[in-house]
Formats: C-alpha cells, sequence, structure tokens
C-alpha cells in the first residue's frame, strides 16, 4: 500500500469503542474507557483521522440518532471518528462472555481449566464478527490499511479479505504453545483465521515462537522463512502470506512523566504520603481479572509482615482494583474472595492507627493514577500471564526522580524489557514475592535509582509512538508522520435514508 493511500487515515478495530455508553438516573451518557489497547492508542490516533469501530459496551435498545449525537462531538474532540457496533442481549452472553471470556482469555493465559468449551460460543462468535465485517467494509475502501485488535476479532481478518485485503493484527494477549493452544476444539480454524492477514503481531517474541510452533504443528508441510530487511520477523509460507512478528506496546512517556511532574500531580502524592503517616507505600493497580495475580499477593504480603514483625506499622499495600466484566458470574465471586482476603489480613494484623492493606474497588481519574504512583515507594505487577502489563511501564515513567522500585512478574510480557532494573518474581512462588518485597523496602539509594533510570531510558526510548511506528511500517510502509495531524471532516456517504429512522439500535450502523 503507497502511503498516498494510506494518507486518508487507517482503521482501527476493536472489540471496544475507546468509550462506553451507561445510564444513570434515566439518562444516556458517554465515559471513556479502560484498558491498555485505549491507553496506548488513543494519543497516538488523536487528529489523525481515520476511524475506530467497537462496541459500546451496551445491549439496551438506543435510538441511532441518540447514539449520533453523543458521539459526534467526541470524534470531533479525539479527530478520529467513533463508528458503534451494537449487539443484543444474547450476543453479548455468548460471544463476549462466552467465547470470548470463557474459552480464549484462560486458554491463551494458561488456565485451561477455567474454560468451557460451548459450541454454541463459536457459532455466535462467528455472527458477531461477520457484523464488525460489515460496518469495516461500509466505512473503509481498498486502500485503507485496517488494524484488527485482540482476540474477540480473530475471524476478521479472514471475512475482509477479499474486499479489505490490507488488514494487519495486532494481539494484546499471550499467545500459548501448542500443548495448551491444540486443546482448543476451533485450532484448525483460528489459526486459518490468523494466516488471513498480511500481518500477525504479537506482544514478546515468546508469544511468536509459540505461535509459529502451533502453525509448524497443524501445518507440517508449510515453510517458515526469515523476513529480510532487519528485524526479528517470519514469513509463512502458505496459501496467503503473513508476516509474523513481536512488536511490545508501550506508552506515552512523555504524558505520564509531565504529568507525575505537575503541580497537581506532586501536590496530591504529598497528600497520600502524609496520609500514610511517612509509612512505606506498596502499590498495586490491576484491572480486577484472576490473571492478574491479587490473592498471591495479598498472601505473599502477608507472609512479608508474619516474617518481619518489624515491619509490622511501618508498611501498608495500598491496592486499587478497577472494576470489570462485573457481569461474569467468575469475576464477581472473584471480587468477592478478594474482599474477604482483604478483610482476613487486616483483621490479623490491623492495630489502632494502622491498617496493613488500603483497599479501593473503583476506577479512578489520570491525575489520581499519577499521584498514586508517584507517591508509592514499591510498585507491584504480579500478574500470572499478562501479555505486556502497562502500569509497570506508567510506574515508572511517573517516578522521574528515579525513586521507586518495581517488582515485576517473570510472567509479565513487559518483564522482557524491564527485568533489567526490576525485581522479577514468580507470582506462584510466596515465599520469593515476600523476599523480593523486604528487598524493595530496603534496596539502598544508589542502587534504587540505577535501577529505574535503566527501565525509564527503555520506555522512553521505545514509547507508544515508536511501537506504532514499527507497526505501520511492517504493515503497510507507513509511520505516524504520514498521517499528519488534520481536522475530521464530516462523513459524506451516497443518500440513504435517515439514520434514526424511528428504529432502535440492534443491528449495526
Amino acid at each position: 500500500m503507497s502511503q498516498n493511500h494510506g494518507s486518508k487515515g487507517f482503521i482501527v478495530v476493536s472489540n471496544r469503542l475507546p468509550v462506553v455508553l451507561e445510564e444513570q438516573n434515566g439518562t444516556l451518557s458517554v465515559k471513556s474507557g479502560s484498558g491498555g489497547l485505549i491507553s496506548a492508542l488513543s494519543p497516538a490516533l488523536r487528529d489523525r483521522g481515520g476511524s475506530w469501530i467497537g462496541w459500546l459496551g451496551t445491549s439496551e435498545t438506543v435510538r441511532i440518532k441518540h447514539i449520533k449525537s453523543l458521539l459526534g462531538p467526541i470524534s470531533s474532540q479525539s479527530g478520529y471518528r467513533l463508528l458503534p457496533i451494537f449487539m443484543t442481549h444474547q450476543e453479548v452472553k455468548l460471544f463476549y462472555q462466552g467465547f470470548c471470556n470463557e474459552i480464549v482469555w484462560p486458554l491463551f493465559h494458561d488456565l485451561q481449566s477455567r474454560c468451557r468449551f460451548d459450541p454454541t460460543y463459536w457459532d455466535t462468535y462467528l455472527k458477531v464478527n461477520q457484523k464488525f465485517a460489515k460496518v469495516t467494509v461500509k466505512h473503509s475502501d481498498r486502500w485503507n490499511l485496517i488494524w484488527v485488535n485482540d482476540y474477540h476479532l480473530i475471524p476478521l481478518g479472514k471475512m475482509l479479505r477479499d474486499k479489505r485485503p490490507n488488514c494487519a493484527f495486532f494481539l494484546h494477549i499471550p499467545f500459548p504453545p501448542p500443548d495448551i493452544f491444540m486443546k482448543l476444539p476451533w485450532r484448525q480454524q483460528v489459526m486459518e483465521q490468523l494466516l488471513s492477514y498480511r500481518l500477525t503481531a504479537f506482544q514478546t517474541d515468546r508469544d511468536a515462537d509459540n505461535f509459529l510452533r502451533c502453525f509448524k504443528e497443524l501445518n507440517p508441510r508449510s515453510r517458515v522463512m526469515t523476513r529480510k530487511g532487519g528485524g526479528r520477523g517470519f514469513k509463512l509460507s502458505h496459501q496467503w502470506e503473513t508476516v509474523v512478528g513481536a512488536f511490545p506496546i508501550s506508552i506515552d512517556f512523555r504524558y505520564f512523566e509531565g504529568l507525575a511532574k505537575s503541580p497537581a500531580v506532586r501536590k496530591k502524592a504529598d497528600q497520600i504520603r502524609r496520609a500514610h503517616q511517612g509509612r512505606r507505600i506498596m502499590l498495586g493497580i490491576d484491572r480486577l481479572d484472576y490473571t492478574k495475580g491479587i490473592l498471591e499477593r495479598f498472601r505473599a504480603f502477608e507472609l512479608l509482615l508474619q516474617r518481619d514483625p518489624s515491619l509490622l506499622g511501618k508498611v501498608t499495600l495500598v491496592q486499587l482494583l478497577v472494576p470489570s466484566r462485573e457481569d461474569v458470574t467468575s469475576y464477581r465471586n472473584l471480587r468477592e474472595e478478594i474482599d474477604r482476603e482483604a478483610g482476613r489480613i487486616i483483621g490479623r494484623f490491623a492495630t489502632l492507627d494502622w491498617i496493613p492493606i488500603t483497599y479501593m474497588y473503583q476506577s479512578v481519574g489520570q491525575e489520581d493514577l499519577a499521584a498514586l504512583y508517584r507517591a508509592a515507594h514499591v510498585g507491584l505487577v504480579t500478574s500470572l500471564k499478562d501479555g505486556m502489563n502497562l502500569v509497570s511501564k506508567e510506574y515508572c515513567a511517573c517516578h522521574p526522580d528515579n525513586d521507586g522500585v518495581l517488582i515485576l512478574s517473570e510472567f509479565a510480557g513487559s518483564a522482557v524489557e524491564l527485568g533489567a532494573g526490576a525485581i522479577t518474581v514468580n507470582p506462584y512462588d510466596m515465599e520469593g514475592m515476600a523476599n523480593a518485597m523486604q528487598k524493595a523496602l530496603f534496596m539502598p539509594d544508589e542502587e534504587r535509582k540505577r535501577r529505574m533510570s535503566l527501565m525509564r531510558r527503555r520506555i522512553k526510548g521505545w514509547d507508544v509512538f515508536r511501537w506504532m511506528d514499527s507497526f505501520l511500517n511492517t504493515a503497510a510502509g507507513l509511520t505516524l508522520s504520514s498521517l499528519p495531524k488534520r481536522e475530521l471532516p464530516p462523513i459524506i456517504r451516497r443518500p440513504r435514508a435517515p439514520l434514526d429512522g424511528g428504529r432502535g439500535a440492534s443491528g449495526s450502523v
């Protein structure tokens, strides 16, 4: 694809839009979404045209005219168009809660015992992807780069291939090794779908290697060829040429660093430290999910206090848990278990003037998030498995004085980049994590600053814009500079019936 064609903008397709629709007191409103994909793509896409296609997070029937009135101003502010997909309640149940969250998510995170391989899930998975395909074709042309994101939309490339051949795919979660992937009843179909893209990209070399091993096992006669032109990537020799590579996602380092240095955040960080009366603060910020290792973290912290009574009253674990998938039974059960475990540890160690765990279940704004990062002496990222984990990078970016310590799971994708500066841990090893916590709390200033400086340089050198340039260049010979910032023009389409037409939104626009 030429740069001239690419200058029309590209199309981002993901399960969710960067905003969600919610109802409060009978009034519909739009709020910002959360998650690594939104954090990474939003700053890089700002004002560059193109479109973002995704679900609004609700199965309620809403007039399309009303949806348009809510999304229009946000599209203008962000500089890229938001195009919604609509799902019925049954589709949400079978596609999102079912195939995505009861099959792919646990399987790809090495937790196959949590999988429920229901055939009706697969049928709805394909049906919903057809909805995405219809909207994508409607709002693009053959020259647009279609950037499909994550496991919800694996089939989309194959559905678009004839009409929209310039499709690239990025998997934000890990890709499992063959002994796990081969348990998927639809393994052959999923492999064929992943091979339908021009570029199939992963977070780490380990994920790309796992994919290639699965490909060879399912296609023993095919060849894997090393790509020319530098960098680590492969071409797969089959009916449709696919390039495979690893592109570790990152953050807008300068934004987070600037936010952490701002007077408002510095003031809030100081207030947080004063509220904890000079105690050392260990911080965990996680979306509610069983892959994040929150229970294991709590138990390691309990073991630390049990083994070293001198720390009683001198250290607090602050845990911010961001609500997620609250309509999924297993996630509601997980939250209850986390609540109980936090309460048990607090009940065991708390005194009249000290609580060992400060536990919050809520979302927070960017300033408050940066203040928590900056106030924390130790950052805890102890996920059982993670594609990347951007919290680890945000924590480092918010320590411009190099005064924090990061404890990082060796099973997080970011451990590949940050392992030399972080204290890496096996999240299944309670004693090992307790030892790491103790080491972090008593680390000499010189070592602490050296480690943090090393991680910050790495993140600054490979920020979200470098990540996007690398991906776009491999996918289509583009860079962000070839997608210049501009005002968002109105949609000009062939005449058709009014958008509202008195209908509710139950299909696609």
